[in-house]
């Protein structure tokens, strides 16, 4: 019998690393597709380790049965493991054309191909998959061209939202058009997979209207330069702060790759017109101060942003002085409050003044609040709902938020749960292999073979490297001892050295010698250390 599936492996249980899959077929034999490749930035903890992006075991180990990849919008946990797992399936893609200029750029950089495999997508468009019917429904969000996807087969109607919000002034791009929705109010949708980012915050949003309101209001009372620091893909914030600026007759610098990156591919879909030229990085300081805003990377704190690099004098082109302002035009990322906060102390020490969201109105999500999912509720009339996109805390808050409000079902689920979706109803089919790959270096590994654990360890404890010759168990010549994050002296001042000297001679110069030297030699070493320090260190002998 054929039936349709939804599993997440990426982005249900957490915020961002987005990754799901839809099915249709024999649960052993279906068909699928694939919704957004994502990744996330990676944490404290985890030494070495650039990014974070879904484990594809479950969908690579039958690969010719993915049919397709369909991006719904531009943000890196929505495309940004595309370069790293797309090339193993190498199917069709299908993206709106300001996503495809940006994973393009992507592409290139990493020397893949994907001639006639890139597929642009335009609202309203209709697709057919194997299968699948896809609908592309253009909402409101905080970067252009965002679709959400009405998914039919034979046996279910979807609606994965996406990212969304409800925003009538978006500034880019037209507003939230709830006649779009309802011109299939007549096709019953019997589950909507939906965005639960801000489902434990009452009330709406916000419109970037607003914002560009409270901004416009800042900028035109300050009289020294301007720094502001916002999430690059948000088109409309940089169009709002751009205009604002040339109301005040400021020029506009850009300032971090990230920044350039989404100008261009604005400018080259048709987006951010009517403007100013910027202003070259290089030009910024022959600018009077009182005429420049720099638009600048880093608002998370980003120790190479270029934020992060005028903070530190290290900046090639810019710099900040006493009687600046920074404006931090965007939300505290969890995990990054640290960073944000030492960088705001190192503008703090110039003299520079700071104006964070805890200050000014400068900022709006682009995730519906609990009004919004209200509403949306009411326009989709959805049979039942399957929360996604957050933490456990905002997936129960949007299926209690949904079963209070009419929604006959909700199912609270995490990655690898895969679901059957019927017109009647929504029931938990298996459990399939998850995790994560992790981006080290120029190489990607499983979460479980990565090294980050160990080196997070040798940060905490440190490493001693023991080499000699032995000949017949004794000592010829001076052993070579090498400590890496170990103190130089003990509290006596006494050398750590000196110690691990002891505590290989208290070995060798034992009558026991049975067993296995190498490890002898290594505990007797640790407990020895152990014995000084109250740490135990990571000791590897080498024998020659």
């Amino acid at each position: 019998m054929k039936d349709t599936y939804f599993l997440p492996l990426g982005g249900t249980g957490e915020i961002g690393m987005n990754l799901n899959l839809y099915g249709y077929g024999e649960s052993d034999n279906a068909d699928w597709i694939m919704v957004d490749c994502g990744v996330t930035f990676s944490q404290s903890g985890l030494p070495g380790i650039d990014l974070q992006m879904p484990d594809p075991t479950f969908i690579a180990s039958q690969k010719e049965n993915l049919k397709g990849v369909i991006l719904t919008h531009a943000h890196e946990d929505h495309i940004g493991a595309m370069p790293f797992i797309w090339p193993y399936f190498d199917c069709p893609i299908y993206t709106t054309q300001f996503t495809a200029t940006l994973l393009i750029e992507k592409f290139n950089e990493h020397n893949i191909d994907y001639e006639n495999k890139l597929k642009i997508l335009s609202e309203g468009d209709i697709i057919k998959i194997s299968s699948f019917e896809i609908m592309a429904i253009g909402l409101t969000h905080s970067i252009p061209e965002m679709n959400a996807l009405l998914i039919k087969t034979p046996s279910a109607n979807i609606f994965h939202t996406g990212d969304w919000k409800i925003d009538n002034d978006p500034l880019v791009g037209d507003g939230f058009n709830s006649k779009d929705l309802l011109n299939f109010n007549d096709l019953k949708i019997d589950t909507m997979v939906c965005d639960s980012t801000n489902a434990i915050v009452p009330g709406r949003s916000g419109s970037e209207l607003e914002v560009k309101e409270s901004l416009d209001k800042i900028i035109g009372e300050i009289d020294g330069r301007i720094f502001i620091s916002t999430f690059a893909s948000n088109v409309a914030r940089l169009y709002s702060i751009a205009e604002s600026a040339a109301k005040h007759d400021r020029h506009v610098v850009l300032s971090g790759r990230g920044m350039h990156r989404i100008v261009n591919a604005a400018k080259s879909v048709g987006i951010l017109k009517g403007l100013p030229e910027f202003v070259d990085e290089e030009d910024a300081g022959y600018l009077p101060a009182e005429k420049t805003l720099i638009l600048c990377t880093g608002s998370q704190g980003e120790y190479r942003a270029a934020l992060s690099k005028i903070a530190r004098d290290q900046h090639q082109h810019i710099v900040a002085e006493k009687g600046d302002t920074v404006i931090f035009s965007s939300k505290i990322i969890p995990g990054n409050e640290s960073g944000i906060l030492n960088l705001q102390n190192l503008f703090a020490k110039k003299g520079v003044n700071i104006i964070t969201g805890k200050d000014e109105f400068i900022h709006v999500s682009g995730h519906p609040c609990q009004d919004e999912l209200l509403e949306m509720f009411s326009l989709i009339k959805p049979t039942s709902i399957i929360p996604v996109h957050g933490e456990f805390r905002h997936l129960t808050a949007n299926a209690s938020l949904a079963e209070a409000n009419g929604i006959k079902k909700s199912l609270v689920i995490e990655n690898g749960t895969m679901v059957k979706v019927s017109k009647n109803d929504i029931v938990i089919e298996t459990e399939v292999e998850n995790g994560r790959l992790y981006k080290d270096g120029k190489i990607i590994v499983y979460d479980y073979e990565s090294p980050s654990n160990e080196r997070s360890k040798l940060s905490q404890t440190g490493l001693i490297i023991v080499s000699l010759v032995l000949v017949n168990n004794k000592i010829k010549g001076k052993p070579v001892i090498k400590t890496f994050g170990i103190p130089e002296f003990d509290k006596d001042g006494i050398r750590f050295d000196d110690w691990v000297m002891q505590a290989l001679n208290n070995v060798l110069g034992s009558k026991n010698k049975g067993g296995n030297l190498e490890s002898k030699i290594r505990n007797s070493i640790v407990r020895q250390i152990k014995s000084i320090w109250g740490k135990k260190p990571k000791v590897e002998i080498i024998f020659n």
